[in-house]
């Protein structure tokens, strides 16, 4: 199912219904279809040829993620690049992707100017609401061509090529093709539930997950909402106006929405399906989750095996009573229908119920390979299996636990230590925000358990009294032997902690003292 047929199936439920909606712009599915055909029309007319990658640079915008169906109808494949990286990381993914043609917003008109003396394959620049002396804008590039029904074939099966997040490197490409695509729309809405017009809130950056997670909701002819800027209380009171069903946030913003003065006052009585993932949560800060915003769901994945590896839908938070399930959310849920999850030691051996390895996966969710990178595509498909790089196991019941990513778990004094243990433990204590825990090399213990703390607004961090709080949950062993306390924590460009940065800046600031 190519990318389009998402647009088309939603336009054949209500061609004059809103499709994107974005503040006062209201763009029903009819004119994105016939926006479509003329992105289409204008990239074969500029000889960008079926099967070249054409990339778009945007914040959360309608009409560039408009565009992205018009790239599909040209039979090119969309390549999403992320506003929030820096001018060489961009530089690299244009250029090591084959990108012929850049669409992108005003905004990052700086970062562009900047790229193009280092891009000289790149053909086709268009800025999408101004006209700029290197760029024209997308409405006078596209002139008078038609705006009906228009199609070109594809040359390849591959339809997107996101890049892997910068934190262990260089970025990968990773080749999803439509059928990965089709199976993540599938699991999604067979996972979760869709009653009536589904309307979602796009509030993270349709680059990654929130983009996505549109597709199932266009097969139901449904709105997406979109926010151009991330404002919590913004967030709030669009969720109230337009009756939203379903929206997505990582575990940061959700502990933010809980904290902020408007929630109590907010309806969230619309709420079918409230998406969390991209980063462990807080099983405390979830619990109260449940009680004040309602309907939380989470999915676990990766770029390379998008969104759906496993699922936990709202009702599978709570047991048949209606408590809430405490005992299962640290889980990442139960593997999806589509998809196949082992575990797996370094021997290529599947482990048995309980045991903890890393998690494989195999099945049509999972990429086709990484571009023009044949050991890389080896190595995480070895043995047959896609490796994700996180530990982990799977309990009793068929529910998944991601205990740690295998190259941050620590060895200390000959016992393994999952950071993300720790960082439960610490998310407990009422006055933590959010944390990092690390391993930092250490004469007696081989490796010392390190926790950065960022303190919740208004709150002071007693290091002794933490780690004290901490050994009563898991004990000694685990605790931290060093406590920082940072009023932020550095960040990847979709808002995870970047533990490398953590690492770095303790390393130095230890050489510094």
């Amino acid at each position: 199912m190519r990318l389009t047929r998402y647009l088309d199936k939603g336009a054949s439920l209500g061609a004059d219904r809103p499709c994107l909606v974005a503040d006062d712009e209201i763009l029903t599915y009819a004119q994105v279809q016939r926006l479509t055909y003329r992105v289409a029309r204008g990239l074969v007319r500029a000889g960008v040829s079926a099967g070249e990658k054409v990339a778009i640079l945007s914040g959360n915008d309608p009409v560039a993620f408009a565009c992205v169906f018009g790239i599909a109808r040209a039979g090119n494949v969309w390549c999403p690049v992320n506003p929030r990286n820096e001018v060489a990381e961009n530089r690299f993914v244009l250029a090591n992707f084959d990108c012929r043609a850049l669409l992108f917003h005003s905004a990052y008109a700086d970062m562009v100017r900047k790229m193009l003396p280092d891009l000289p394959a790149l053909r086709v620049v268009i800025c999408l609401d101004e006209t700029l002396p290197f760029a024209q804008r997308l409405d006078d590039w596209l002139g008078d061509l038609p705006d009906t029904a228009f199609e070109r074939g594809p040359v390849t099966d591959v339809a997107m090529l996101p890049g892997t997040g910068g934190t262990t490197g260089v970025p990968k490409g990773v080749m999803l093709t439509e059928q990965n695509l089709e199976t993540m729309t599938a699991l999604t809405l067979m996972s979760y539930p869709f009653d009536g017009r589904a309307v979602y809130l796009a509030f993270a950056p349709l680059t990654h997950a929130a983009g996505v997670l549109c597709l199932p909701v266009m097969t139901l002819g449904g709105k997406i909402v979109v926010m151009r800027h991330p404002d919590v209380g913004a967030f709030l009171a669009t969720i109230e106006r337009e009756r939203v069903t379903h929206t997505f946030l990582p575990p940061t913003v959700i502990y933010m929405l809980l904290d902020h003065p408007q929630l109590p006052s907010t309806s969230l009585d619309s709420l079918q399906c409230f998406w969390y993932g991209a980063a462990p949560i807080s099983v405390d800060r979830l619990a109260e989750a449940l009680e004040r915003i309602g309907p939380m769901a989470q999915l676990f994945g990766q770029t390379e095996a998008p969104m759906m590896v496993s699922t936990l839908a709202p009702a599978d938070h709570f047991r048949p009573d209606g408590t809430i399930a405490v005992e299962r959310l640290s889980s990442a849920g139960r593997p999806t229908p589509l998809v196949e999850v082992g575990i797996m030691d370094e021997r290529g051996h599947l482990l048995p119920t309980g045991e903890r390895g890393e998690i494989v996966v195999r099945g049509s969710l999972v990429m086709k390979g990484y571009y023009e990178n044949p050991a890389a595509t080896a190595e995480a498909s070895a043995f047959g299996w896609h490796h994700t790089g996180d530990i982990g196991y799977l309990d009793a019941d068929n529910f998944l636990f991601i205990v740690d990513r295998a190259k941050d778990m620590i060895i200390t004094g000959g016992f393994n230590v999952y950071s993300i243990e720790v960082e439960q433990a610490l998310l407990a204590h009422v006055d933590v925000r959010d944390c990092a825990v690390i391993g930092l090399p250490d004469e007696k213990w081989g490796e010392r358990v390190v926790a950065v703390v960022q303190p919740r607004d208004g709150k002071r961090i007693d290091a002794a009294a933490l780690v004290a709080f901490v050994k009563e949950r898991i004990g000694s062993v685990k605790a931290p032997k060093q406590v920082e306390v940072w009023d932020d924590l550095p960040r990847s460009k979709v808002g995870k902690v970047s533990k490398p940065e953590v690492k770095a800046r303790l390393r130095g600031d230890t050489a510094a003292g």
